[in-house]
């Protein structure tokens, strides 16, 4: 690898440049750009979410300071507050929203064997939404409630590399249940949600489709039980039947029958209903999926914490889609950079590397690995070699 690059330009080598270009020619981003071209904000939103910048003027002085480097990290146009603000306001966010999209699909396929705990053959998926609250005067756009503005972050997660398959940002106010209308189902995949999705039309649609779901059961679903199974109670089973719906609109919403399993969580002390339209999996291994899908969970926890996506840069609404879809990137970009390169450190402990060495000229490969060596992690042939070197 080149050592006179600097470590955010081989990161940024990861980038398929030519489908970023693509994106752009789509929705004529760079239209009368004379230096600042939409690469350029997203090399500088980019430096911002992996070295935890605060403000634009953070951005701008940051970069500023690595001027005689810039050039030879990628950058091409002159960094300038007022110049990444209006860009941040007028430049179409659709453009990243597609670019991190095609990240997605490249990190989808790297990850594609990994194992998550359970042996199946079936792609699962776990869907949830995430809010992230705004103040109601500085952000009137995003309604959600009286007195606060929020956005909500639509996630369908495959739980193969915790890669987000599908993301969606709307306002608070939208329901979560809302996005089943725009989600393209798989058919044969898994689809794990809670109990906000319960909404039997829509449950019917994916059935129709051929997809799998589960989901949590509220108390007030009206069912009448049609056979019961045999279950092992000694591992928290309490039941598997096979039901119907007997309310007036459920049973006209979703006509065909369901299972229903019942599970006992010994460590939170309470019951937990299910219901699926897959028949063949053991009801333990139900229980076991909606266990999985608490990555969700995770990872919106993780972005929150590690990337800049609660406070943000500008107040519009292109403005704060752009800065999410660009934190969206750089993750997904560090699963890639991770997965190809082969590295056995987190997430997180590759993005504090590149935080303090973003324009040190040193190669990332070795970089990592010796990280990784340090922390006793098992490192291949040829990375060893790099790192005697």
């Amino acid at each position: 690898m080149n050592q006179g690059s600097t470590v955010f330009a081989q990161v940024m080598d990861f980038l398929p440049k030519r489908q970023f270009r693509r994106c752009v020619q789509r929705y004529q981003g760079n239209y009368r750009v004379r230096s600042f071209t939409c690469f350029d904000q997203f090399l500088c939103m980019a430096f911002a979410q992996l070295t935890f910048r605060e403000s634009l003027r953070d951005i701008e002085c940051c970069l500023r300071a690595m001027e005689e480097k810039l050039y030879h990290s990628g950058f091409q146009g002159k960094i300038a507050k007022s110049t990444l603000a209006d860009a941040n306001e007028k430049r179409d966010w659709r453009i990243y929203r597609d670019f991190a999209h095609h990240l997605i699909a490249k990190a989808r396929t790297l990850y594609a064997g990994d194992d998550f705990g359970l042996q199946l053959d079936e792609t699962v998926y776990a869907l949830d939404a995430s809010v992230i609250d705004l103040c109601l005067s500085v952000f009137p756009w995003a309604t959600f409630r009286r007195t606060k503005s929020a956005v909500k972050l639509h996630t369908l997660l495959d739980l193969r590399g915790n890669i987000p398959s599908f993301v969606d940002i709307t306002s608070g106010k939208v329901h979560d249940v809302n996005v089943l209308d725009v989600l393209l189902m798989e058919a044969g995949a898994i689809y794990i949600m809670d109990r906000g999705y319960l909404d039997f039309s829509r449950l019917f649609g994916i059935h129709q489709s051929g997809a799998f779901f589960i989901i949590r059961s509220k108390k007030n679903t009206k069912l009448r039980r049609l056979y019961s199974g045999v279950v092992d109670k000694t591992c928290g089973l309490r039941c598997d039947q096979l039901v119907a719906l007997t309310g007036f609109y459920t049973k006209k919403d979703y006509p065909e029958k369901l299972r229903r399993i019942k599970f006992f969580d010994d460590e939170q002390k309470r019951h937990l209903v299910f219901l699926t339209n897959h028949f063949k999996l053991p009801a333990l291994t139900v229980a076991e999926l909606y266990r999985y899908r608490w990555k969700v969970e995770l990872f919106f926890k993780w972005i929150k914490q590690h990337l800049r996506i609660k406070a943000f840069y500008g107040t519009s609404e292109t403005a704060v889609k752009t800065q999410i879809w660009i934190a969206i990137s750089v993750y997904v970009l560090v699963a890639i950079l991770k997965k190809q390169m082969q590295i056995q450190l987190s997430l997180y402990t590759i993005l504090q590397i590149l935080s303090l060495t973003c324009f040190e000229k040193v190669s990332l490969l070795q970089l990592l690995t010796k990280e990784a060596y340090k922390n006793q992690i098992s490192i291949g042939p040829m990375q060893l070699k790099l790192f005697n070197s």
